[in-house]
C-alpha cells in the first residue's frame, strides 16, 4: 500500500514505515503530524483524487531537523570576467510514515443527499435563466461571424510602359 501525498509544497510517494526528508516542518521533534492532501492511494485498487481524496490521511512522526548537503551555485559570463560562486544548505525535516488511512464518510453522505433533494426543485428556475443568455449570445454570434463584403475594386488605370532608350552603339 502506498500513497502520493503533498507535503510542504512537494509531492512524495510514501509507504508505511518509510523515512522521508521533506522541507523543514514547524513541528517539534517527536511530534505527530498528519497530511490530508492525498492525491493518489493504492490499496489493491488505485484511487485518484480530484484534486485530493476525501477523508484520506497520512500520519507521520517527526524524527529530527537537519541541514542537507551543500549546493554550489556558480554563475559565469564568458569573455566578460564575471564569476560568482554561492552555496547554501537546505533546511530539512526527517519524518517516519506511520500509517495511511481512509475514514468512512458517513455523516457527509447524509448531508449530500439532503442537499440534492433541495436542489431538485431549484434546477427548473436555474435552467430557464441560462437559456435566455444563450439565446442572446446566439443572436449576436451570427452578426459577428458573417463575413463582410469586400468593396468592389476600382480598375487601376494602366500606365504605359516607359520606353527604354538605348544608347547608340558606336
Amino acid at each position: 500500500m502506498y500513497a502520493i501525498v503533498e507535503i510542504a509544497g512537494q509531492q512524495f510517494k510514501v509507504a508505511k514505515d518509510q523515512k522521508v526528508f521533506v522541507h523543514r516542518l514547524e513541528d517539534k521533534e517527536g511530534s505527530k503530524v498528519s497530511f490530508d492532501k492525498v492525491l493518489l492511494l493504492d490499496d489493491g485498487k488505485v484511487t485518484i483524487g480530484a484534486p485530493v481524496i476525501e477523508n484520506a490521511v497520512v500520519t507521520a512522526k517527526v524524527l529530527g531537523h537537519l541541514k542537507g548537503d551543500k549546493v554550489i551555485v556558480f554563475k559565469k559570463k564568458r569573455r566578460k570576467g564575471f564569476k560568482k560562486k554561492n552555496g547554501h544548505r537546505q533546511y530539512l525535516s526527517q519524518i517516519l510514515i506511520e500509517g495511511i488511512s481512509v475514514k468512512a464518510p458517513a455523516k457527509k453522505a447524509a448531508a449530500k443527499t439532503e442537499e440534492s433533494k433541495t436542489e431538485k426543485a431549484a434546477p427548473v428556475a436555474k435552467k430557464a435563466a441560462p437559456a435566455k443568455k444563450t439565446a442572446t449570445k446566439e443572436a449576436k454570434a451570427p452578426a459577428k461571424a458573417a463575413p463582410k463584403k469586400a468593396a468592389p475594386k476600382k480598375a487601376a488605370a494602366k500606365k504605359p510602359a516607359a520606353k527604354k532608350q538605348e544608347s547608340p552603339k558606336k
